[in-house]
């Protein structure tokens, strides 16, 4: 599973043989982690960063009166909390939205890492800045989208980032249920409900139980007004 991470770096950079093999070196063993469990919580100190080898996370943030903010979604491939090696603490949660796999880098082994490999603490680097991409066009659908637009944005982006690591993007588990995809998208359970009737009965996305399934995707991506630049997939070899 640990190819996934490393179909996400080279979709956009190329790997010399040795840089390959010290990012297999610094990998640990992964272990299972049952849906719904907090990886992550909020303020607490770290000292590793959390990749997803399979499965999907999400980060969130609560408010005091219990509503919920889902802030980003993650794919196998991904770091979670990759700027967690610098903040040393988050400021949200990270959660597991499905059964996951899940490997424990320590922060001293990535140090080790990019001091004996200086381009790939830039391209580790690079991929902090590309989840605040993904933050910065999450804000967008929140603020100007539709609903139907914010609904089919995400949905687009998650085709685009799980084919990136050799995963089906057209049919998928999310293993979010109404109320958690009303937190993604700032909507009420009862609009997200109409919406995603909406894209059925428009056969653009059907989605049941958690389970996704993309009917068209070229409509989607109209609905949207989709444009994949913001995720980088023609970056310049670091």
């Amino acid at each position: 599973m640990i190819e996934r991470h490393l179909a996400r770096i080279k979709a956009r950079h190329s790997l010399s043989k040795e840089e390959e093999q010290a990012i297999l070196a610094l990998i640990p063993p992964a272990r299972p982690v049952s849906r719904n469990s907090v990886i992550v919580r909020e303020g607490e100190l770290l000292e590793a960063s959390t990749l997803l080898l399979d499965g999907l996370l999400c980060r969130y943030k609560d408010l005091p009166d219990g509503k919920r903010q889902i802030t980003q979604l993650h794919v196998a491939g991904d770091f979670a909390d990759l700027h967690g090696f610098t903040l040393k603490r988050l400021e949200h949660n990270i959660m597991a939205l499905t059964d996951c796999m899940l490997s424990r880098v320590p922060h001293e082994s990535i140090r080790e890492l990019i001091e004996a490999h200086p381009r790939l603490g830039r391209i580790y680097w690079f991929s902090t800045n590309l989840d605040a991409c993904m933050n910065r066009e999450w804000e967008l659908s929140l603020g100007q989208r539709s609903a139907a637009g914010r609904l089919a944005a995400l949905f687009c982006e998650l085709h685009e980032r799980l084919a990136i690591v050799g995963l089906n993007g057209e049919r998928f588990t999310l293993g979010m249920n109404q109320s958690q995809l009303a937190d993604a998208l700032g909507m009420t359970s009862v609009h997200a409900n109409r919406t995603l009737r909406l894209l059925r009965d428009q056969r653009l996305l059907d989605y049941n139980r958690g389970e996704a399934r993309i009917l068209d995707l070229d409509g989607l991506k109209l609905m949207a007004e989709f444009d994949p630049s913001y995720l980088y997939l023609d970056a310049e070899p670091l």
